[in-house]
């Protein structure tokens, strides 16, 4: 049985959503040393390879047999999709923008849930936070034009946001095909290296033919990729996972939503990028909307169990 959130747990997230959130920052930083496509090809095979390592050597979980050419293959495309739109959207939009525009998966998937398992319904309460949601999206692309004021540097700052949106739905449809696939028994480990192997086999070509292979090996270059490879796609995937089989999934996704305003505050302190009224205030609607649509069990718990409490004591 799963636990409720603990101190140790609360400070696992706080960790790993501080390096989730520097992500962006990190693809951004080195660019002009190693595109960003490359760079999420590279990191991917040597996690992957880590990841199939830690399981022969350590986990010893047994893979199941027969998923590789069907759900593996999808997961490993969507995953390869998803860092596709990232690499290609960072080009034009500010990090912070796109850590942001990547967390709007939960609402994809939870859509695509929706309409393909009977008991992931949403409820009005939830389909309210998504019209929030879309309402914030709506919020960031038309607020500089409505509002004035100041926009990302690039000219293309729009095409990057919309990027970073549907790096965001190839995230939430990598959730639906393994929640609806025969991985969703699969052990943490086989899942993970689908989606790495595929991000790996496809964006490495990618690059090649796109003429991206440019490496400049700088001290700042590899600990980027050090900081990618190590700690963001082998160490704290594995850890998330860890954490997934041992607290309730809900809180643990509310938790999540530091990711993006630790991205938001990072990429405005290290990369020194401008955050406009309009993208703070769509911002905050969409992260208000997901809230709702992660949280509503958690809510409900709450005031179910103050409403028992409640009733306890009158009775008494």
């Amino acid at each position: 049985m799963r636990k409720q959130i603990d101190a140790a747990a609360v400070a696992i997230m706080v960790t790993l959503c501080l390096a989730w959130g520097l992500q962006q920052v990190a693809l951004k930083a080195v660019a002009g040393d190693i595109p960003p496509v490359l760079q999420v090809g590279l990191r991917s095979g040597v996690a992957a390879a880590l990841v199939w390592l830690f399981n022969r050597l350590v986990a010893r979980e047994r893979w199941l047999p027969g998923v590789a050419r069907g759900a593996g293959l999808a997961t490993g495309g969507l995953f390869a999709l998803e860092f596709m739109f990232v690499a290609v959207g960072l080009r034009w939009t500010n990090a912070s923008h796109m850590a942001v525009f990547l967390y709007t998966a939960p609402m994809f998937a939870a859509i695509g849930l929706h309409l393909r398992l009977p008991d992931e319904r949403l409820t009005r309460f939830q389909w309210s936070g998504i019209a929030l949601a879309f309402a914030g999206i709506a919020a960031t692309f038309l607020g500089p034009a409505l509002m004035g004021g100041g926009t990302p540097a690039s000219p293309l700052w729009l095409l990057g946001d919309f990027m970073g949106v549907c790096a965001g739905a190839a995230w939430g449809l990598t959730t639906v095909v393994v929640r609806t696939s025969r991985l969703n028994d699969a052990p943490a480990t086989q899942t993970l290296f689908y989606q790495l192997a595929g991000a790996f086999v496809v964006l490495v070509p990618v690059a090649l033919v796109t003429g991206q292979m440019r490496f400049h090996g700088t001290p700042l270059a590899w600990a980027s990729l050090a900081f990618q490879t190590l700690l963001v796609s082998f160490i704290s995937y594995l850890a998330w996972f860890w954490l997934l089989r041992r607290y309730l999934a809900a809180r643990l996704g509310v938790l999540s939503f530091m990711t993006p305003m630790f991205g938001v505050a990072m990429g405005v302190a290290l990369l020194h990028e401008r955050v406009e009224p309009a993208f703070l205030f769509g911002s905050a609607m969409v992260l208000l909307g997901l809230l709702v649509v992660n949280a509503q069990g958690w809510v409900r718990q709450a005031f179910g169990r103050r409403a028992q409490d409640t009733h306890g004591a009158q009775a008494s």
